[in-house]
């Protein structure tokens, strides 16, 4: 299973707010030899750390892709460019946000990518969708499902379900 968040807090441009520019950023993947498997529901979750800045819409998506793991990477990153993101201070406001989670259970840690992604068993904005479309997901390097870390969360973020 490949796994994937899609975030953003901040209207485009070209696509309007934040919900069509993710709708959009799928789209842009499957135009790279990504196929979209399943896609959770969408997520209104307060900025993590607390900020004054707009709260995000949030997702998770899994794929289907013959592109090895930096490759994957190396797709998402330039889709995140076309779209305008920005990468200014880490956790700053951004149009789109892609994080390439976990990419068939495989343990990598290089200079530029490392899996599982090294947060997403702390972040309720990823773990929360995650449960919706793969709740028996086991973590490559903890060994609990998604549903196991999600219940295990002691930080407690703002996060509301979207009508699709």
């Amino acid at each position: 299973m490949i796994l994937i968040g899609l975030g953003g807090n901040l209207a485009s441009a070209r696509y309007g707010r934040p919900r069509q520019t993710l709708v959009a950023a799928l789209a842009a993947l499957e135009t790279e030899g990504v196929h979209i498997i399943a896609r959770s529901g969408w997520f209104r979750t307060e900025p993590i750390p607390p900020s004054d800045q707009p709260w995000f819409e949030n997702a998770v998506a899994s794929l289907a892709t013959a592109l090895p793991a930096p490759d994957l990477l190396a797709v998402m990153q330039g889709v995140e460019t076309r779209f305008g993101r920005v990468r200014s201070e880490r956790n700053a406001a951004r149009v789109l946000d892609l994080d390439l989670l976990d990419y068939r259970g495989e343990v990598i840690e290089t200079a530029t990518l490392v899996l599982p992604h090294p947060r997403l068993h702390e972040r309720q904005f990823v773990l929360t969708p995650l449960a919706e479309i793969a709740p028996a997901w086991r973590h490559p390097l903890l060994g609990l499902t998604a549903e196991q870390l999600l219940a295990g969360l002691t930080m407690n973020q703002l996060i509301e379900r979207l009508p699709d």
